[in-house]
């Protein structure tokens, strides 16, 4: 007799990602091994392909605790090593005993390395954006420190849906809407598997593996936007809709994603086609543009003037937006990250105060 459904179903979401980790991994090898060999001394034969670290980010979470499960069972059949990472975020009371309790339920599934990571969650941005920044930037020390290959994270379907909706609320762009990707961060180190399965499946595979969960209390806290979202909003909307909002937004943020990527893709064109000699933005050339793509060179532009993406928002950039198309001697606009933008002898000039 095979695993429960739901068991199944969150090994086989990680197998797959697994899977293409080591098809990367052996290319990236290969590329590098006929390298050296090209030049190295007749019989000299190239090296086996080390084994890939895996990390999971797990919170103690059903999802996450889904996720660390699977990755520990799939990982003893693949050549592949499988460790974990808590963040503690030292936000609630006990939180470090708390995380030494995940770290100890991770090394019983057999996951080396397994630490916890204490971090200090700043402001920016508010609570929500600032505890993410936090784990982010933990989590990527953590895998450049133990070489890791990538970082698998259990954001599931209902994640995607509620993340999509917020995007909504803030009246958001397309790359906003498409929601969580697959594979995203530097050199595609995160992963998420379970982004085509729903909360239910990851915690019904925890209860049929006896895996202890861990409920955090800020998910059911009314003071944070998400939390609000999945606790009203959402239930909201099935029952005014009917079933089907989950899965209708998470496909909302596919097709997003699609549109997003061929944008993307035409403003890199662009953004050389509509630069001086001295590399400054033209704003009569960015004006010829479809407002999609000029508005995307300006927020990469703003970006690489040292304002954070999470607190640039889209109404930021059609500020600076109407410097270029409704121009009547506007005084600089402050953006986030103290970056100033302003029109000066007809070019967009964006730089840090």
């Amino acid at each position: 007799m095979g695993p429960h459904p739901a068991v199944a179903a969150i090994r086989l979401a990680v197998r797959r990602v697994l899977h293409d980790l080591l098809n990367e991994h052996s290319r990236d090898h290969e590329a590098v091994a006929t390298a050296v060999t090209a030049g190295a001394p007749a019989g000299t034969g190239a090296r086996t392909a080390p084994e890939p670290l895996v990390l999971v980010a797990c919170s103690g979470g059903a999802d996450s605790m889904a996720l660390a499960s699977a990755l520990a069972f799939e990982s003893r059949k693949l050549s592949l090593r499988a460790g974990g990472i808590t963040v503690d975020h030292g936000l609630q009371h006990g939180s470090d005993l708390r995380a030494a309790e995940v770290v100890s339920r991770m090394t019983g599934l057999g996951l080396e390395p397994a630490e916890s990571i204490a971090v200090r969650v700043g402001r920016e941005g508010g609570p929500e954006a600032a505890a993410r920044d936090a784990r982010y930037a933990a989590l990527d020390a953590a895998a450049e420190r133990h070489g890791a290959a990538a970082i698998l994270l259990g954001h599931t379907r209902d994640d995607q849906a509620e993340t999509v909706l917020l995007g909504l609320a803030r009246g958001s762009g397309t790359r906003s809407l498409s929601g969580m990707a697959a594979v995203s961060g530097a050199a595609g180190r995160y992963r998420r598997p379970f982004l085509e399965l729903d909360r239910q499946t990851a915690r019904k595979a925890c209860m049929v593996q006896s895996l202890p969960v861990w409920d955090d209390p800020h998910n059911a806290d009314p003071a944070y936007t998400r939390s609000r979202l999945r606790q009203e909003g959402l239930p909201a909307l099935e029952k005014a809709l009917g079933k089907g909002v989950v899965e209708a937004l998470a496909r909302t943020a596919q097709l997003s994603r699609d549109d997003a990527d061929a944008l993307d893709a035409w403003a890199l064109q662009a953004d050389a086609t509509v630069r001086d000699d001295a590399g400054l933005l033209e704003c009569a050339k960015l004006f010829a543009l479809p407002p999609a793509v000029r508005r995307r060179i300006v927020r990469r532009e703003v970006i690489g003037a040292g304002a954070p993406a999470g607190s640039l928002f889209a109404r930021h950039v059609e500020e600076v937006d109407k410097l270029i198309t409704s121009w009547r001697g506007q005084r600089a606009i402050n953006l986030p990250g103290r970056v100033v933008a302003r029109r000066q002898g007809g070019r967009l000039v964006i730089r840090q105060s």
